[in-house]
């Protein structure tokens, strides 16, 4: 299952939960989507499930900076 930025907007858009939880799901999100890929995915799957993960760790890293600033470093270490 690959999430969408609705999904990722929702988990954002919770008023009482805190920014640890809102940090928490969201890389359970992604851990989710990695967990899915297997040996018989596709290079399209595969790229699809890095392109959410970049919009995850983006939306990380509007919670807590410092994480997320890590989170992108370690998924592109171009930038």
């Amino acid at each position: 299952m690959v999430y969408t930025t609705t999904d990722i907007d929702k988990v954002l858009s919770y008023k009482t939960w805190s920014n640890k939880r809102k940090s928490d799901e969201l890389l359970r999100m992604d851990c989710n989507m990695y967990c899915n890929l297997g040996s018989d995915s596709t290079k399209s799957e595969r790229t699809a499930v890095r392109v959410v993960s970049r919009k995850i760790y983006s939306a990380i890293k509007t919670v807590d900076d410092s994480l997320g600033t890590l989170l992108i470093q370690t998924i592109d270490p171009k930038k």
